[in-house]
């Protein structure tokens, strides 16, 4: 296998005078083959043998997060306007290019972590304790457990997970402001293919 695949190269490269980078070319199951930026993986059912699913590669998912995560920096100075359309850019380039891939469940949970990244970018802009209360008290809770949770010691990551915030900035609040769920694209995506 690897001589015919060493003549391939050497008929590749002297007779048709075409590049090549050995690094990225070869003869490989599809298991070990990535291209730009999909991987393969085998689909196992009882008396079948063979089917593969295209996937997304596990370095575009880590690229995808870092960049998700960049933008969603509590630090960062944007808008929650600015950083929702930021994120519904990257998210919309990104889905449609992985939109044939089978990740439903990874995105589902990815969306989840995004979610509470934007709750905790909000949580960091109140920042004042009296402030805090305010938000809170505008999102309908009242005055006691408002000021109550406006002096929690848990850190912001904590509280963007908590019930302080999954059940004041919620998920529909977030669509209403401009955020688009993930799953939302994969729907989208599904539908206009079929």
């Amino acid at each position: 296998m690897r001589s015919w695949g060493n003549t391939l190269f050497l008929f590749l490269r002297d007779k048709l005078k075409l590049p090549i980078n050995k690094a990225k070319s070869g003869i490989r199951s599809p298991v070990n083959f990535e291209l730009l930026g999909h991987g393969f993986v085998p689909v196992y059912k009882k008396g079948v043998k063979g089917p593969y699913q295209l996937v997304v590669a596990n370095k575009s998912w880590s690229k995808f997060k870092r960049h998700l995560k960049s933008i969603t920096k509590k630090t960062k100075p944007m808008s929650l306007f600015e950083r929702l359309e930021r994120l519904n850019q990257v998210c919309r380039g990104w889905m449609n290019n992985y939109r044939l891939t089978n990740i439903y469940a990874k995105v589902k949970k990815l969306d989840e972590w995004l979610r509470n990244r934007l709750r905790y970018c909000i949580w960091h802009d109140w920042k004042k304790l009296e402030r805090k209360r305010k938000n809170l008290i505008r999102l309908g809770i009242e005055n006691g457990q408002a000021y109550a949770w406006s002096r929690t010691r848990m850190g912001g990551w904590a509280v963007a997970q908590s019930p302080i915030l999954r059940t004041t900035i919620t998920k529909s609040r977030l669509k209403r402001k401009g955020y688009k769920p993930l799953i939302d694209y994969i729907n989208k995506t599904q539908t206009s293919i079929w």
